[in-house]
C-alpha cells in the first residue's frame, strides 16, 4: 500500500472514530509504528489532524476546541435524553431536596426531565425540589415548572456555554451544599479525570463538585477517553457516571478502582 492510500485510510478511520492510535494503525496496515508516525506527521502538516500522545485526534477535537451550546444541542440528542432519564432515577419517586444542574446540553436534558416530572404543591407549601443552576439556557426550563423552586447564580456570562463564570460565581457556589449535582464534562479519562477546554468553566465545575453531597456525571460515550485542556475533578471526586455505552477497558478499570458507579442509559 502506498503512503497516500494509507494516509487516506487513516483519515477515514479518524472521521469515524475521532481518534486513532499509533499501535492500532500499525497493526491494521501491517507497517511499523515509525511509518505510522511519519504518516501522522504528514497529515498534521496538511491540517488534517492533531497529534497527541500515542496517536492523533481530529482537527476539531483538540484540547481547546469547544462547540457552542447551539451546535451541541444537535449532537447525540437521543443519547442525551436517555442519559437524563437514567440519571433522574437517582431522585426516586418522592424526592424532596436540593439539586444543582450544571451548564451543558446533557445537563439541559436532565433539567427538562426534572421539569416534566414536577408536580404542583398545595398553596403555601414548600417546593419539593430546590434547584440551582448557573446556566441561562437551563434556568427558563426550571423556572416554569410547578413544585420546583429555582435559584439562578449570576456572574460573567460565557457566550459559548451561556453559563455564568468567574470569581463571584465560584464563591456563591462555595456557600451551597446541594444534595445532588448533575454535572457534565467534555472529557473523561483514566489518567486525567474530568476535563473541559476553558479554565473559567473548569473553576465553576470544580466548585460544584466540591459543594455537592453526591456528584452524578452525565456524559455520552463520545466523551470517553478524551482529555481537554483543564482537569476539574478526579474520578475519585464523583459518585456516579451515567453514559450510553460501556467505557473502554482502562477507563472502566479506573472507575471501578475509584468506586464510581456506572449507569448505562
Amino acid at each position: 500500500m502506498y503512503a497516500m492510500e494509507r494516509q487516506q485510510g487513516i483519515e477515514r478511520i479518524l472521521a469515524d472514530d475521532g481518534r486513532v492510535s499509533v499501535v492500532e494503525l500499525a497493526q491494521r496496515f501491517d507497517v511499523t509504528t515509525e511509518t505510522i508516525r511519519r504518516d501522522l506527521a504528514a497529515l498534521e502538516e496538511a491540517g488534517s489532524l492533531v497529534r497527541v500522545h500515542g496517536g492523533a485526534v481530529a482537527k476539531d477535537d483538540d484540547s481547546t476546541n469547544e462547540a457552542s451550546v447551539l451546535e451541541r444541542i444537535q449532537q447525540h440528542g437521543p443519547a442525551k435524553r436517555a442519559i437524563a432519564v437514567r440519571a433522574l432515577a437517582a431522585l426516586g419517586s418522592d424526592f424532596h431536596g436540593s439539586v444543582f444542574i450544571d451548564a451543558g446540553t446533557t445537563a439541559a436534558a436532565v433539567a427538562e426531565g426534572l421539569s416534566a416530572r414536577a408536580t404542583p404543591v398545595p398553596q403555601g407549601s414548600r417546593a419539593r425540589v430546590e434547584a440551582v443552576t448557573h446556566s441561562l439556557t437551563i434556568a427558563p426550563v426550571l423556572a416554569v415548572a410547578e413544585g420546583i423552586s429555582l435559584t439562578v447564580i449570576g456572574g460573567r456570562i460565557r457566550g459559548v456555554t451561556a453559563a455564568a463564570v468567574g470569581a463571584e460565581t465560584v464563591a456563591t457556589i462555595g456557600r451551597l451544599r446541594p444534595d445532588i449535582a448533575f454535572i457534565g464534562a467534555n472529557g473523561i479519562s483514566a489518567g486525567f479525570g474530568l476535563s473541559t477546554p476553558d479554565p473559567d468553566e473548569a473553576s465553576v465545575k470544580a466548585a460544584i463538585v466540591r459543594a455537592a453531597r453526591r456528584v452524578i456525571v452525565v456524559a455520552d460515550s463520545s466523551k470517553h477517553d478524551r482529555e481537554l485542556l483543564v482537569s476539574f475533578a478526579s474520578l475519585r471526586d464523583i459518585d456516579v457516571l451515567v453514559t450510553d455505552a460501556e467505557p473502554p477497558a482502562d477507563l472502566a478499570a479506573e472507575l471501578a478502582d475509584a468506586d464510581v458507579e456506572v449507569w448505562l442509559a
